[in-house]
C-alpha cells in the first residue's frame, strides 16, 4: 500500500517510506566506491591517488543538481500541501530543464579549464596526467550527472521513493559491470574506469527524464513551462545549504590532499582516498534519510499540521541516534577488512589507513545529527539556517581544524580534526534547532 505525503507517520512507516531513499544514496555511494577498487588493485597507486585527488572539483560541479534537487523538492512538496498540484508540476519542469542546460555550459567551460585546476591544486607530472585524463571523461557526462542527483529529491516529492531506488541500481549495476569489463577484461586502465562511470551517469540521468515525459501514477510529470525568477532564486537560495555543504567538503578535500602530501605524500592521499569512500557510504544512510523525510516535513509544514512536525522530529532524532551508534561500532570492526580490500598489496599503505580509520571513526556518532538537522531547516524552507549549519560543519571547523591541528599532531592531527568538526557541527545543530522551535512550532 502506497505511503502519503499527508498520512501520520509511526516508526515502522516513517522507515519504510525512507528507506529507499536511504538504500539510493547509499547504492550510489557504493558504486562510486568500485571505481575506486579497480583502478587501486588493477590500475595502480597513483592513478588511484589521482582520482581521489581530482574528485572533490568533480562533486563540486555535480553538486549543483543536488540544489536544485533539494531546494526545488522542498518549494514542490510545499506547494502541493498547499493544493496547487499544477503550479507544482510546472515548477517541478522548470527546475529540470534549467539544471541539464546549466550542466551543459559547466561541463564545456571545466573540460577546456581541468588541467590547469588540476595543476594549481598541485598535480605533477603522471597524477596531473591521470587526473585530467579521467576528469574530462566524467565531466562530459556532468549534465547528467547533475540530473541524476536532482531526480534522487524529485523521485520522493513525487511519491516514487522505490522508482529512484530501481533507477539507483540500474545506473549502478551499469558502473559496476562496465568497470569489471573496461578495466579487469578489455584493459583500458583509468580510461575504462571513467568510461564505466560515465555511461552510468547517462543511464540514471536519462531514464527518469523518459519516465516522467510519459504519462505515469506519480504526483509530479514534466510539461510546458515557463521561468519563475521568484521561484528559481528561492528554490536556490533553499537548497545553498545542500550545495554549500557539497562545496564546503570538496574543497576541505582538497586541502587534506594539500596536507596529506605534505605529512605523508602519495601514500596518504590514497589513505585518505579510502576512509572518504567509507565515509560516503555511512554518511549516505544520513543524507539518504533527510532526503527521504524533507518532502513529509514540507507537506506538512505547508499544510500547519504542527503535531505531525513534532512528532517528525522527534522520532527522527531516535532513529539518527541509532543509525550513528551503529555505524561507529561497524566501523571499529570493520577498520581492518576494509582497508585491505583497498589497499592490503601494500604494508605501510595499509598499516596508515587502518589507523587513520580508528579515528576516523569517531566522527560518525556526531556527524548524523548534522546532516539531518540541515536537511531538516531546508524542508522547512529555512535556507539560510540550514545553510549556515552546512557551512560551519563542511567547511569552517573543518578547515580550521586540517589546518591548525596537524600543526600540533603531524599526520595524527589530519584524521583527528575529522572528529573535532563533527563535535563542533553537533552542538551547532543542537543550538539551532532549540532555537527555532517557537517560530516553526515543532
Amino acid at each position: 500500500m502506497k505511503i502519503q505525503l499527508s498520512e501520520h507517520f509511526n516508526y515502522a512507516k516513517l522507515l519504510k517510506f525512507t528507506f529507499p531513499s536511504i538504500v539510493m544514496i547509499i547504492f550510489t555511494s557504493i558504486y562510486g566506491v568500485v571505481d575506486g577498487f579497480f583502478v587501486s588493485n588493477i590500475v595502480g597507486k597513483t592513478p588511484f591517488a589521482a582520482v581521489n585527488f581530482i574528485m572533490p572539483v568533480l562533486m563540486i560541479l555535480g553538486s549543483f543538481g543536488f540544489m536544485f534537487g533539494t531546494g526545488g523538492s522542498a518549494l514542490i512538496a510545499k506547494t502541493m500541501g498547499e493544493g496547487k498540484k499544477d503550479k507544482a508540476n510546472r515548477l517541478f519542469s522548470m527546475f529540470v530543464y534549467s539544471s541539464f542546460i546549466l550542466g551543459v555550459v559547466i561541463s564545456v567551460v571545466s573540460i577546456i579549464f581541468i588541467p590547469q585546476i588540476a595543476h594549481l591544486l598541485g598535480a605533477r607530472e603522471n597524477m596531473l596526467k591521470d587526473s585530467v585524463l579521467y576528469s574530462r571523461v566524467i565531466l562530459a557526462a556532468l549534465p547528467f550527472y547533475m540530473l541524476q542527483f536532482e531526480f534522487q529529491s524529485f523521485f520522493v516529492a513525487a511519491q516514487k521513493p522505490q522508482l529512484g531506488l530501481y533507477v539507483t541500481v540500474a545506473s549502478g549495476v551499469s558502473n559496476m559491470v562496465l568497470d569489471a569489463l573496461f578495466v579487469a577484461v578489455f584493459k583500458w586502465g583509468l580510461l575504462g574506469a571513467a568510461l564505466a562511470t560515465a555511461v552510468s551517469q547517462f543511464v540514471g540521468g536519462v531514464v527518469p527524464v523518459i519516465y516522467f515525459l510519459r504519462p505515469n501514477t506519480s504526483l509530479l510529470h514534466l510539461t510546458k513551462t515557463s521561468y519563475d525568477s521568484k521561484a528559481m532564486i528561492k528554490a536556490c537560495t533553499n537548497g545553498s545549504s545542500e550545495l554549500m555543504s557539497n562545496i564546503s567538503m570538496s574543497i576541505v578535500g582538497m586541502l587534506y590532499n594539500i596536507q596529506l602530501l605534505k605529512y605523508a605524500g602519495e601514500n596518504g592521499i590514497a589513505s585518505y582516498g579510502v576512509l572518504m569512500y567509507v565515509n560516503m557510504i555511512f554518511l549516505a544512510a544520513f543524507i539518504g534519510y533527510s532526503v527521504g523525510t524533507a518532502p513529509v516535513i514540507s507537506y506538512h509544514y505547508g499544510a500547519q499540521n504542527h503535531d505531525e512536525l513534532k512528532s517528525l522530529l522527534k522520532k527522527s532524532l531516535v532513529i539518527i541516534s541509532v543509525f550513528s551508534l551503529l555505524m561507529f561500532i561497524l566501523s571499529q570492526i570493520f577498520a581492518y577488512p576494509l582497508s585491505y580490500i583497498f589497499v592490503g598489496y601494500d604494508k605501510d599503505l595499509m598499516s596508515m589507513t587502518v589507523n587513520a580509520f580508528y579515528i576516523f571513526s569517531f566522527s560518525f556518532l556526531f556527524a548524523g545529527l548534522a546532516i539531518f538537522g540541515s536537511g531538516f531547516f531546508t524542508a522547512l524552507n529555512d535556507g539560510l539556517t540550514s545553510a549556515v549549519i552546512s557551512f560551519l560543519r563542511t567547511l569552517v571547523f573543518q578547515a580550521a581544524a586540517v589546518i591548525i591541528l596537524p600543526i600540533i599532531l603531524k599526520l595524527g592531527g589530519i584524521w583527528v580534526s575529522i572528529v573535532v568538526a563533527e563535535v563542533m557541527a553537533f552542538i551547532i545543530t543542537v543550538i539551532f534547532i532549540m532555537a527555532k522551535k517557537k517560530k516553526y512550532r515543532y
